[in-house]
């Protein structure tokens, strides 16, 4: 009898070793993928590990008191979009699936930044969201607008009707520095106002995460702890300063697995500025491809040291081509900060609005050059961009280099870009179609275009021709 058990017990242990070991090799093979970290109701790990913190010279309790009282609860309501029936439904007297939809519940995190009430999470938790609630860490909760997003930074700006909020004060995310030690706060799988304590682990990190045309990603990355539900929350400092808003995980399993990543403070003042003047982003361009200088561009270029980035094209009417930047120049600086990634450089241009003046640092064949460079918005020019064109029409628009212009044989028009819902979506107009023609008007600006738009009282008809030499004609109403 005892024989049979020891017997036992050592096969199971046997097979144990070898599921153990299958599990492994599954999880090693697996692709690492990078997450945003909001997280639906139903979402709730199973497990949660912790690893103590040995440290006897930081005190962290200063800056997670301030911390915790300025960051809330993001909950967000959805209208679910499944239109299939479920077993049940089929099975108990619905088989046509006439069901009611059941709307469908997230939640994130956000900081508040103003004491009346403004409050910066991330575009995606809030993204295409029906309902928008914000709960404070005193319980107290408020229904939330939303006064503006931008997809391209993944930064949206909500206000709730309140006063004398507790409000967690901008720090530098310039100075920041790597090894530095940093808290993550938020509400991870719904646990709500939870501190996490880590060192930064790198700087100027691009995940391509955004995937839009302009979008700019220049990551904090950290080892605080972060998993789903903490996406908007805050990245602060020992002083309390916020230096970053929680964006995402790296993660083989969907959970934190050692990195997380946030948005620099310096790239989110600036949107929420615009956000709160404009309602909409003033994007500023360089008009530059730009790539970083690594071992190929130095073999290629016969460049002496791996430093700065290099320029691989100048927009023909852009920015760096009024001021002189050419073609093969290595942009060390601007405004004097170095910049040796392409993510860098993008950080200190989303600083700026159009027809700020810059100065950019090159090496041109081994000489250092400065330029004061005027900036420009995406239609060309360095004034601002109205929200009620874009709100109208539900698309940002941009220049058309005159390279594009030369292969489709034509002299003027603006192209659509980053298309949203609206009234071109709807007529069916797709991204990258150049406007040419509104109502028989010929189109070389957006100016032009809003002005047509205001004078318009009835439909509009649009003419124009996409990338690929396809000519296409559009027609809708403005009410």
């Amino acid at each position: 009898m005892k024989t049979k058990r020891i017997l036992s017990v050592i096969l199971i242990a046997i097979l144990g070793g070898f599921v153990s070991f299958g599990l492994t090799k599954v999880f090693s093979e697996k692709e690492i993928s990078y997450i945003k970290t909001e997280t639906s109701e139903n979402n709730m790990a199973q497990f949660i590990n912790s690893a103590g913190l040995n440290n006897t010279n930081i005190n962290f309790t200063v800056a997670a008191e301030l911390s915790l009282n300025a960051v809330v609860h993001v909950k967000t309501k959805y209208n679910n979009s499944n239109n299939q029936a479920s077993a049940y439904d089929f099975l108990f007297g619905n088989p046509q699936g006439n069901y009611q939809r059941k709307p469908v519940s997230a939640s994130g995190s956000g900081v508040i930044i103003s004491s009346d009430g403004y409050i910066v999470t991330n575009n995606h938790v809030i993204e295409d969201a029906n309902e928008i609630e914000v709960v404070l860490n005193d319980k107290r909760t408020y229904k939330a607008e939303l006064i503006g997003r931008d997809p391209n930074t993944d930064i949206a700006l909500l206000k709730i009707k309140e006063t004398n909020l507790p409000t967690l004060p901008y720090g530098n995310s310039d100075i920041v520095k790597v090894g530095e030690w940093v808290l993550a706060v938020g509400n991870p799988f719904n646990l709500t106002s939870t501190v996490t304590a880590g060192i930064i682990s790198a700087k100027g990190r691009n995940l391509n995460l955004l995937n839009k045309n302009y979008a700019i990603e220049s990551f904090l990355q950290t080892d605080a702890a972060v998993n789903p539900g903490n996406s908007g929350g805050a990245l602060v400092n020992t002083k309390g300063e916020l230096i970053g808003i929680n964006t995402a995980i790296a993660s083989y399993t969907g959970s934190y697995s050692g990195y997380s990543f946030a948005i620099p403070v310096s790239i989110v003042k600036k949107v929420v500025a615009d956000l709160i003047e404009f309602g909409t982003v003033q994007r500023a361009l360089l008009g530059v491809s730009i790539v970083n200088v690594d071992a190929k561009i130095i073999k290629e270029h016969n460049i002496k040291k791996i430093e700065g980035v290099f320029v691989a094209e100048v927009n023909d009417g852009s920015s760096a081509k009024d001021a002189g930047i050419k073609v093969k120049d290595i942009i060390l600086n601007i405004d004097k900060i170095k910049v040796n990634k392409v993510s860098e450089l993008q950080e200190q241009i989303s600083k700026h609005r159009p027809g700020d003046k810059i100065l950019v640092t090159v090496k041109r064949d081994g000489k250092i050059k400065e330029f004061t460079v005027t900036l420009k918005n995406t239609m060309g020019t360095t004034g601002y961009v109205s929200r009620e064109v874009i709100d109208i029409l539900g698309a940002s628009f941009s220049v058309v280099p005159d390279k594009i212009k030369q292969k489709l044989n034509i002299n003027n028009g603006i192209a659509v870009s980053e298309i949203k819902a609206g009234k071109l979506m709807r007529a069916g107009v797709k991204n990258g179609f150049i406007i040419v023609e509104l109502n028989n008007n010929i189109i070389n600006s957006v100016e032009e275009l809003q002005n047509i738009i205001n004078k318009t009282h009835g439909g509009i008809y649009l003419k124009g021709i996409y990338p690929n030499g396809n000519i296409a004609y559009y027609a809708f109403g403005l009410k």
